[in-house]
């Protein structure tokens, strides 16, 4: 018998499965509630300051190592091809290719230097806050006049210490709920984005 009839014929192993799925849904719910309730303000903060730079031309350019370059090239997506009707496209790359085979040598800051202007913004991912890669291009996009926003867990590693115009710590060191609030994060800075196009005045 497989280990999943041996679970479903056995109490006990029921009672362990209830509890591994109860313990996952807690953390996907009070991890992003204690983390959007904590950050409400500078999330908007973000939002404004993004908003501007896309005002003055600008664009979002996203990069991230391994499994997090995903998000970075899902979050360009989100503003090039917005999934609702008659919200703007808004300019948008991520620095990756082939996602699932980047490793910590990707040279972004190469990149950065050839592809960015200053009134563009730099959206850096990494669980720890310590990848080198990300931190130097962060760091040289900051020097460049770029918006940088670093998203990262915990206390933020060497992310927060960086000096980043906005360093974003999900509390908890779980990836997958890591993972889960980072993405209704850039959900949540592409629609407030929208909302400060939206109504006249507010980026004057």
């Amino acid at each position: 018998m497989n280990q999943l009839g041996s679970i479903s014929t056995n109490g006990s192993g029921n009672a362990d499965l209830h509890a591994l799925v109860s313990a996952r849904f807690e953390r996907s719910t009070t991890i992003p509630e204690t983390f959007f309730s904590a950050e409400a303000d500078r999330i908007a903060q973000a939002c404004w300051a993004m908003a501007g730079r896309f005002q003055r031309g600008g664009r979002l350019i996203a990069f991230g190592n391994g499994a997090w370059a995903s998000d970075a090239q899902h979050v360009s997506v989100e503003f090039v091809h917005p999934v609702i009707v008659g919200k703007r496209a808004l300019p948008a790359l991520a620095l990756t290719n082939d996602s699932a085979l980047l490793k910590e040598s990707m040279q972004f800051t190469r990149q950065l230097r050839m592809l960015a202007r200053a009134e563009d913004i730099a959206l850096g991912f990494s669980f720890s806050g310590d990848e080198t890669n990300i931190l130097e291009a962060l760091t040289t996009a900051k020097g460049m006049g770029l918006l940088t926003l670093g998203l990262t867990s915990g206390s933020g590693g060497a992310f927060a210490q960086a000096g980043l115009d906005f360093c974003f710590c999900i509390p908890s060191e779980d990836p997958l709920a890591v993972q889960e609030t980072h993405e209704t994060l850039y959900h949540v800075l592409w629609e407030l984005v929208h909302i400060f196009f939206e109504h006249e005045g507010l980026l004057s």
